[in-house]
């Protein structure tokens, strides 16, 4: 059963197609890889299922209902939930309590908060760094933690904006870990834009290719790596060629 359909999707800046009639649909507990060369719309993407941006035509419709337009928070409460690859987290605050101020939205007594927060970030691998300022996290730490404050949302379906970029090969492994496990464990629905092919490779059930802002090819990971299009377009004369 699906719980995100995309339809006729657009989207234009001063003359400038980002997105043209894009569709897709992505069902309860898939993993759905993104992947296109920069500039193919793959974030401007995002916004628009997020809300960040409104389309200029077509639909969004999450668990059944019609999102189209409808602010951020909403969305997210609702239980569809994003990444940045901006890392900012809040300067002043220690990174258990970033995390808590991402899930009081459920307005939680304090002490169901607090645990639950910490919950989450031992669950991500930051444990040792719960009471220490966020600012003192290195870059993979960053991540993590905005990993972490995403899952304090509860999404149903996530989705991560480039989660592993910056990270060596070591740092990358225990994120993919973490990602199958929310699907295992979890049933979370995972839409993740991301250059390294074999990340793409291992996690994703399917692999949409965007490509000038249009939807260039979609099927498994063997099919889109194989297609000639998406050859042309985004991998180089051989597959590969694209990072491992």
């Amino acid at each position: 059963m699906s719980i995100l359909e995309v339809t006729g999707v657009g989207k234009g800046f001063r003359g400038l197609r980002a997105l043209s009639d894009v569709d897709f649909r992505v069902d309860q507990g898939e993993i759905l890889g993104i992947i296109g060369p920069n500039g193919a719309g793959k974030t401007t993407l995002f916004n628009v299922v997020c809300g960040a941006i409104a389309p200029d035509t077509g639909t969004v419709t999450f668990g059944g209902r019609d999102v189209t337009g409808a602010k951020p928070h909403r969305i997210a409460r609702a239980g569809m939930v994003r990444t940045f690859q901006l890392m900012r987290p809040f300067a002043s605050m220690t990174v258990q309590e970033n995390v808590a101020l991402a899930a009081q939205h459920e307005r939680l007594p304090a002490r169901r908060l607090r645990d639950g927060s910490m919950e989450i970030v031992e669950r991500v691998g930051l444990g040792d760094w719960a009471h220490r300022p966020a600012t003192e996290l290195p870059t993979a730490g960053l991540k993590r933690l905005e990993l972490a404050r995403a899952l304090a949302m509860k999404p149903r379906v996530l989705l991560l904006d480039e989660v592993l970029a910056g990270l060596v090969p070591s740092e990358r492994e225990p994120v993919l870990d973490l990602l199958a496990d929310l699907r295992e464990q979890d049933g979370t629905t995972l839409l993740f834009i991301e250059h390294i092919m074999a990340a793409v490779m291992r996690l994703s059930d399917r692999v949409l290719v965007l490509d000038q802002g249009r939807v260039l090819a979609t099927g498994s990971a063997e099919e889109v790596t194989s297609d000639p299009r998406v050859i042309e377009a985004y991998l180089g004369e051989e597959p590969g060629d694209a990072e491992a």
